[in-house]
């Protein structure tokens, strides 16, 4: 497929007016082409328009006709082959490894959902029957099950084109729940957002779908993404990005007329707390882990263990001196564009100059343009208690230690902690009683709790939580990853009464779709 420039409105290319936007190679700071012209807020009421026009038909194809449209977008992007690996990897100076394994996980997506799609648990299918010789009242024949919300607005994230982007996991929830999806995309990988939405928009067509099921917007500034947000056609929103960018969003949807939810993943330091024993007993080990961890794919992770929480002593010094060499040895790693690079370096100086905060170790010194120095800096409790900027998310490979003086005083940090995406918990068995009595707060606190492992690397089933308090997340009762997250585009629809020839099909009396029903107060199956 040939990059164009152009807008994808339903199964049109369309040349935008406003500012254009070009990508950036950041690994030598070159512009690429095609430059990609801005929609206005009339491509975007086109978009949407379409998309509303598509909506009551594409929510009750039959869950095979949805379930094979999926598995066809998948098809459609391994299709595109290495032109889509080389844009990609061009556009965010990934090595060429993970924008494949990227391309592996959309898809896998992709197939998730269609696995789902055809289960039909999704529909959630409760079913009360009638009473008629009920007293003092007869009860009525009442049947419940899942429809789609409407059309969605997903805006791609800046460190994941492929998986969180144009054919990523809220596109694909959004898709699989019946919603037809309007999708802003990055401005940092445009072409890869192009052929993505190219093989999109074939898979529609493929499938004989009304076109208005998918378009692709461009714009460089916060005209067509407040827009879209704001047409009263689009019933929710999908956002992967900053606080700042997340905040906007809804603040826009709630002044709406009509209010829409926004599930918007936004913030997270991810607190990695070490516990006595295995701080003690594999110290090392662990430092090896952590600075793994911190410093893949240059720190440009939502799950980066941005915060290690330890009782100070022997033990935690032995572990920052092992973590504070692995550092040192660290090569400096493109970042995914200038402006993320800036962000950091914002960051990592801001910190450096905190009186409240020691630099502990710098990794090697940059080589090229927009590269990413790790750095791990110390603070003690009390400093990072007194002190909010020392909770601040810096996105890239950069981590504070917290030494504290007590369990009181790690339990006191956890209290004081924002929402996260995840906490991570390093411990021996002599250390079950301290993990124990911190549990609660960091149920409250993260999405995820990891035993042993690290936060870095998401994985696509049906268990999965990426989600938390905000401001990890606008929502806390949702996933962006993992098959729960298409219950955020559902709402449940109770019919009464009603007639067997009328009802959707996974609501009549015989079951023709073979569904797990929840039958008056027993499940079946």
């Amino acid at each position: 497929m040939t990059l164009t420039g152009n807008l994808l409105i339903g199964q049109r290319a369309v040349t935008g007016s406003r500012e254009a936007i070009r990508a950036i190679d950041p690994a030598t700071d070159q512009a690429l082409e095609p430059a990609y012209a801005g929609g206005t807020g009339e491509h975007v009421a086109q978009a949407c328009a379409l998309a509303w026009a598509a909506f009551d038909e594409y929510r009750e194809t039959s869950v095979e006709q949805r379930a094979h449209f999926l598995e066809t977008i998948a098809e459609q992007i391994e299709a595109l082959g290495d032109a889509l690996i080389d844009r990609a990897v061009a556009e965010t100076g990934l090595p060429k490894a993970r924008i494949q394994g990227e391309r592996g996980r959309t898809c896998t997506q992709l197939r998730t959902f269609a696995r789902v799609v055809r289960a039909g648990e999704w529909l959630d299918v409760r079913v009360d029957n009638a009473l008629p010789e009920r007293q003092p009242l007869p009860r009525p024949d009442l049947r419940q099950r899942q429809v789609a919300l409407g059309p969605v607005a997903v805006f791609g994230a800046s460190n994941f084109p492929l998986a969180f982007s144009v054919a990523g996991g809220d596109t694909a929830s959004a898709l699989a729940a019946g919603c037809p999806v309007v999708v802003k995309a990055h401005g940092a990988h445009p072409g890869t957002s192009e052929l993505v939405g190219q093989a999109l928009a074939q898979a529609v067509k493929r499938c004989g779908l009304p076109e208005g099921v998918f378009s692709l917007l461009y714009g460089a500034g916060r005209e067509v993404g407040i827009a879209l947000v704001s047409d009263p056609r689009i019933k929710a929103v999908g956002f992967t990005g900053s606080r700042s960018g997340g905040i906007a969003l809804c603040q826009a949807a709630q002044a709406r007329p009509e209010p829409i939810p926004v599930y918007a993943e936004m913030s997270s330091i991810n607190p990695v707390f070490l516990f006595d024993a295995a701080l003690h007993n594999r110290g090392e080990a662990l430092a090896q882990g952590f600075v793994a961890s911190l410093t893949q794919g240059a720190g440009q992770f939502c799950t980066n263990p941005g915060l290690v929480i330890a009782r100070q002593g022997p033990a935690l010094q032995r572990f920052v001196a092992a973590a504070s060499a692995q550092v040192q040895r660290a090569g400096a790693q493109t970042m995914l564009t200038p402006g993320i690079f800036s962000a950091y370096a914002t960051g990592v100086g801001a910190l450096a100059e905190n009186s409240n905060a020691e630099v502990a170790a710098s990794g090697q010194p940059p080589q090229g343009p927009n590269q990413c120095q790790a750095h791990l800096f110390v603070t003690q409790a009390s400093a990072f208690l007194a002190d909010p900027a020392l909770q601040a998310e810096v996105f890239g490979a950069a981590s504070l230690v917290v030494a504290c003086d007590s369990d009181a005083q790690i339990r006191q940090v956890a209290e004081h902690l924002e929402g996260q995406l995840t906490a991570t918990l390093q411990l021996d068995e002599a250390d079950l009683d301290s993990a124990r009595a911190l549990l609660p707060t960091l149920e409250r606190k993260a999405g995820r709790i990891l035993v042993n492992g690290w936060p870095t690397g998401v994985e696509v089933c049906d268990a999965m939580v990426h989600g938390g308090p905000f401001p990890a997340t606008s929502d806390a009762r949702t996933t962006s990853v993992g098959t729960a997250a298409i219950l955020r585009f559902l709402r449940p629809v109770c019919y009464q009464d009603f007639p067997d020839g009328l009802l959707p099909e996974a609501l009549r009396h015989g079951n023709p779709l073979q569904l797990r029903r929840l039958l008056d107060g027993k499940r079946e199956g």
